[in-house]
């Protein structure tokens, strides 16, 4: 089978991730041929696709590019990567029809069984180029599949934008053959902006190298030390970007009762982002200068260690599709505190695997952060039974076994 992944950027993030090992598992599980699509990593949210070190010493990944982002095809541990500079994430009409134009040349000369887009972007214009191509072996065109990761519209975007995105997302859902959410509601979401019927759409959750994870808790006192967390110190920990809607904030402000309570407390932010300075100048004004550390960029592989070193994840996004980080932490035995938005109830089962907060709830946020700080036997139980229910749903051989049989029944069906 030849299948082509279209994503926007690989930045480091929970799409991105997903995207990588689909393709990698169909290379060296599946023997299929694949080429992965991509633009640019810009911004500060690093390169998932950057230079790395294999076991064996060998360095694979991106490799040096010119002065304005080109590197064409590369390959990334068997995987052809073919970079298009063209292929931006923030709307712009010229880059856009380049894009376009750049993605249809690129896919007619890969001619793929099956066209899989990923991200606002590269669904937008690989749902579009991928349902007006023709295979050469066939004449007909491939079969078309995107990934809902996350929708492009939400509550917090004024009305002419969550509108003009809607729109977006039902005219490319009209040039594909079916839509993968991630979550079941993100099917609830699509369906009930109009975007699609609820046949078109199919729940495969988003796979991950578990085992890292059931296996975090042996670096936690080496990442704990290297942070300079002691024995007495509970760990909070946030992982996602320093961004709008990331919810930061709120945990910041709720962070205040719960450091009063508990001074033990500490709270572990993974990431970087834009806001960054200001997040440093909130915690400042809170005094809680003391209680905060901030871990800055941290590559993937690192991430299940990071997670080892907490004693309870909290994500307050106020939009998500499923977040990676809370079946990572349920994995990793530690339970999960997530505001009620999009997935997260599909993985955090209030008062069973961790609590259920509504969005911007800040008192509530509070309340159930200083529940699980001030009970150890709690943590423990709620942290098992996160690891029992997921682990294995969560494997990304079983996410791209789905997909694969899903691509192969829309073949069938031609």
């Amino acid at each position: 089978m030849r299948i082509a992944h279209v994503i926007t950027r690989m930045i480091i993030g929970g799409a991105q991730e997903n995207t990588l090992h689909n393709c990698q598992d169909l290379v060296h599980l599946h023997g299929d041929e694949v080429l992965l699509v991509t633009g640019p990593a810009v911004g500060p949210e690093g390169d998932l696709l950057a230079a790395r070190v294999r076991p064996d010493g060998v360095a694979v990944g991106r490799p040096e590019v010119d002065a304005e982002g080109r590197a064409g095809r590369f390959e990334l541990d068997g995987l052809p990567i073919e970079l298009v500079d063209s292929l931006r994430r923030a709307i712009h009409p010229v880059n856009d029809w380049r894009a376009a134009r750049d993605l249809r040349r690129t896919l007619r000369a890969f001619d793929p069984d099956v066209v899989h887009t990923h991200s606002a972007k590269g669904g937008l214009l690989g749902r579009h180029v991928g349902w007006g191509l023709k295979r050469s072996s066939t004449g007909k065109r491939p079969v078309v599949v995107h990934t809902v990761h996350g929708a492009p519209f939400h509550d917090y975007q004024s009305r002419l934008a969550h509108d003009f995105f809607v729109r977006c997302e039902r005219w490319a859902a009209s040039r594909c053959h079916k839509l993968i959410s991630v979550a079941d509601a993100m099917t609830d979401l699509m369906v009930d902006a109009g975007v699609a019927s609820r046949e078109k759409f199919v729940t495969i959750h988003s796979g991950m190298n578990v085992d890292p994870f059931v296996h975090a808790v042996d670096h936690r006192e080496m990442v704990r030390q290297k942070y300079g967390l002691r024995a007495e110190h509970v760990v909070v920990g946030k992982i996602a970007r320093l961004f709008h809607l990331k919810g930061h904030v709120d945990l910041i402000s709720a962070a205040k009762r719960v450091a009063d309570q508990y001074p033990n407390v500490r709270f572990l932010l993974v990431g970087d982002g834009i806001l960054r300075a200001e997040l440093e100048q909130q915690i400042e004004s809170l005094g809680l200068k003391e209680h905060f550390i901030f871990t800055g960029l941290v590559p993937p592989s690192e991430v299940p260690a990071m997670i080892g070193a907490m004693d309870i994840l909290v994500h307050a996004s106020y939009r998500e599709g499923l977040a990676r980080a809370l079946p990572q932490a349920l994995i990793a035995g530690r339970p999960a505190i997530s505001y009620d938005i999009d997935g997260a109830r599909e993985v955090v089962i209030d008062d069973q695997t961790g609590y259920l907060v509504g969005a911007g709830e800040v008192v509530d946020l509070a309340d159930r952060m200083l529940r699980l700080v001030g009970d150890a036997a709690l943590r423990q139980r709620m942290g098992c039974e996160g690891q029992t229910r997921f682990t294995d749903l969560f494997r990304h051989e079983t996410m791209t076994r789905r997909i694969r049989e899903l691509y192969s029944e829309l073949i069938a069906a031609q």
